[in-house]
């Protein structure tokens, strides 16, 4: 079974440089990207999008279906949530 995963910014340090506002929504159906991803938070974000796709749990994430993960750009952190939507 594979899940859609629904990405959003949680939060914010500063001022993102591609453009992140708190809020904003990516959507991951396992063909398309849909919504706007900076290429760096992209590769950070990534494998957990698709593990979570396909059923992985983290086990220091008390809501099984949702992490957070950051942005690599320590000046500027983005955090986003990773959601997985169960249907």
């Amino acid at each position: 079974m594979s899940y859609d995963i629904e990405v959003k910014v949680k939060s914010m340090k500063r001022t993102c440089r591609f453009g992140h506002k708190v809020g904003d929504i990516i959507r991951f159906d396992g063909k398309t990207i849909k919504g706007d991803i900076c290429y760096s938070a992209l590769t950070v974000l990534l494998p957990k999008v698709y593990s979570m796709r396909y059923g992985a749990e983290f086990p220091w994430a008390e809501d099984k279906d949702a992490i957070e993960n950051a942005c690599p750009d320590p000046e500027n952190q983005v955090v986003f949530e990773i959601r997985r939507i169960r249907k």
